[in-house]
């Protein structure tokens, strides 16, 4: 007799050919951070594409979903659930994202699921049914580059062209085009036929680096991506990368994951700009994911600013990247006139109140000499708006706390008419006798700084003189050339036509005093990008940071050396056990849920925790630390008792940070 063939109607068949789908769910929940198998009907089978977005019922509900790979069989051992339906057969998910999202989620304790959020944008079903363009066919390579002042640059593009995964630390010079650095590197590997993907800090930064590239490579071969396009836009772009027809990226962030055809390098610029950390979990850094992808793909790697961060000096202390340094002759020509205030015995003579003034008669004097060559000056300052600050009554050295240096503050109001002692914004302590400690005055006197506040006084010093600000308000990209005063926050320095004259870098105490294991790290970095924007020495451009010279970064600063600054800072962190000397988490919660994860949290031998420390209202800080070798343990340990929290569904969150920009 025949076996049976028919089946009941409206019953499902599975596929002829690999019936089982694993599928990442959209669950959030760490206990689930692992593919669920599902059946692939017949009317499915087509569509059921690895990579492709799919519809699950999950503990009875709808859920979204990514479709892993198709098997034979699973090891469930009981009745598979079919897919509910195929969303799209469009492959949004390739396979090495999806490689390099699992791997980011184990490095960072997080779940894939929260790692591929960032890697594949929302749908656009009418964008997706549209057609990608035709690929554009490789340029040819630059023929002269800029890269012959740097004595390895011309080694590295040589490698680009040979395919291999050469791996770079660059120092890029002051004034430097980094753009048409980067665009000829760009251009290099296009010319061989394989892609390039490179991420820059915020969408400024793109725009000038995709005016570079289309010169080089044509417009119709390149394609930016920043969170300023539209949701549609971004996703016709994003789609045309996915299907090959673009091999060159551009973008901020979210980019890092671009699913790039055939990748034959990764660059980032200025790797210490905080735009790079995510600040969504896992919180991933843009370094650590290029870094990974470059590792994974057999890409060549640039890391590529004006500073230096302790993590790329680890790159190249390690021997993992080679570094890219202009010889000092080179850089002693192209680098401007900097000076700190108290840098020499002749400026306390001509101007005794120079340490305490917020602007020195120096940087009065490099003003006035860059406006009477009619070009303009940039002036940094920390802060945008009016922030009250205190400082002494006598000398105006900045007010601080004698048991952590933290900034001073008057709370308001009175106790029975009398006012209540100055505090420590940082630790709390209350300051009920303060002394100075530069010329022991007891007397405290208010401060208001900010760009608004500079922009107001300097316009009425330079009466006549045009300021401009930018800031949060507006940012602006570039200032023509001609004498004019450029007031601007960091990281918000437009570029000025043919160059500033002189940049004045205030109030450096502000950026040097933060809490953070960064603080000195981010300062040189911000000034270093503002004078970077400055004309070279023998042009007259000159530099002021008004910052004790003395300080390692001021030092780092004068002689344009963030190399020096970087071994310092890096071995500094060693001797302490600070990142990335170490691996380190941050616990942050409720203090019943940081014991509680503590006591659960099996650490290696070598692994140790700080604290817990107060950070506020009923919330609790504890620090946990392992040697570097020990990393993966530690991210596994966490992730573990993290899955036990959640499927035990305990009520108190606790936020889990590897290798954090903050620890205090």
């Amino acid at each position: 007799m025949a076996a049976k063939t028919t089946t009941r109607r409206g019953e499902r068949v599975p596929a002829a050919t690999l019936p089982v789908a694993r599928v990442c769910v959209d669950v959030p929940l760490p206990h689930l951070d692992r593919p669920f198998d599902y059946q692939v009907s017949t009317e499915q089978d087509e569509a059921a594409v690895p990579g492709c977005r799919v519809r699950v019922r999950f503990a009875g509900q709808l859920v979204d979903g990514y479709l892993l790979e198709r098997v034979e069989s699973s090891d469930y051992g009981r009745k598979l659930t079919f897919l509910d339906r195929v969303i799209s057969p469009e492959p949004v998910l390739a396979p090495e994202v999806a490689e390099l999202a699992r791997v980011v989620a184990d490095r960072y304790a997080g779940a894939l699921v929260d790692v591929l959020r960032m890697a594949v944008p929302p749908r656009h079903a009418r964008v997706e049914a549209q057609p990608s363009p035709e690929p554009a066919p490789p340029p040819a390579a630059p023929e002269r580059t800029g890269w012959t002042r740097y004595p390895f640059g011309a080694n590295f593009l040589d490698a680009l062209k040979a395919g291999r995964p050469a791996r770079a630390v660059w120092q890029a010079l002051p004034a430097e085009d980094w753009p048409a650095r980067l665009a000829e590197v760009v251009a290099t590997v296009a010319s061989t036929g394989r892609g390039a993907l490179v991420v820059v800090p915020d969408h400024r930064d793109v725009a000038r680096l995709h005016a570079a590239c289309a010169a080089l490579v044509g417009p119709d071969a390149v394609v930016a991506l920043s969170a300023d396009l539209g949701p549609a836009e971004r996703y016709r772009r994003w789609l045309a990368v996915r299907r090959g027809s673009v091999r060159v990226v551009l973008g901020t962030r979210g980019a890092s994951f671009a699913p790039v055809h055939d990748l034959g390098l990764v660059a980032v610029w200025d790797d210490g700009d905080d735009l790079h950390a995510e600040p969504r979990m896992p919180y991933p850094n843009v370094r650590d994911v290029l870094v990974q992808r470059a590792h994974l793909s057999g890409a060549a790697l640039l890391v590529g600013g004006f500073a230096r961060t302790a993590e790329a000096q680890l790159l190249v202390d390690s021997g993992w990247a080679h570094e890219i340094v202009a010889a000092r002759e080179v850089l002693r020509a192209a680098a401007p006139r900097v000076a700190a205030v108290g840098d020499s015995d002749w400026q306390e003579v001509k101007d005794p109140a120079a340490r305490s003034a917020r602007l020195p008669s120096i940087a009065f004097e490099a003003a006035r000499a860059a406006l009477a060559a009619d070009a303009p000056v940039l002036i940094q300052v920390p802060r945008r708006g009016y922030v009250p600050a205190l400082a002494c009554g006598a000398c105006r050295a900045p007010a601080r706390c004698r048991r952590c240096a933290g900034p001073l503050a008057l709370p308001g109001g009175s106790d029975d008419g009398v006012p209540r002692p100055a505090y420590c914004r940082w630790c709390g302590a209350t300051e009920a006798a303060f002394r100075c400690p530069a010329c022991g005055s007891r007397r405290l006197r208010g401060q208001v700084i900010g760009a608004r506040r500079t922009a107001e006084e300097l316009g009425r010093a330079f009466s006549g003189v045009p300021v401009r600000t930018s800031g949060a308000d507006e940012v602006l990209a570039s200032v023509p050339g001609g004498a004019a005063l450029v007031v601007c926050t960091p990281g918000a320095e437009p570029v000025a036509e043919g160059g500033y004259g002189a940049a004045l870098l205030l109030d450096g105490w502000a950026l040097l005093g933060r809490a953070d294991l960064r603080a000195a790290e981010e300062a040189l970095r911000r000034w270093m990008t503002a004078a970077a924007l400055v004309r070279p020495g023998s042009e007259g451009g000159r530099v002021v940071v008004v910052a004790e010279s003395s300080l390692a970064p001021v030092q780092a600063l004068v002689r344009w050396d963030p190399v020096w600054h970087a071994r310092q800072e890096l071995a500094a962190r060693g001797e302490l056990g600070f990142p990335p000397a170490v691996r380190m988490a941050t616990v942050d919660g409720s203090p019943d849920a940081v014991a509680g994860l503590l006591d659960e949290l099996r650490l290696p031998e070598s692994g140790e925790v700080l604290g817990p420390v107060p950070l506020g209202e009923d919330r609790e800080r504890a620090l946990v630390r392992v040697p570097r070798e020990r990393g993966r343990a530690l991210a596994s340990v966490l992730a573990e008792v993290l899955a036990v929290r959640s499927a035990r569904k305990e009520p108190d969150v606790v936020r889990v940070k590897l290798d954090p920009l903050e620890v205090l």
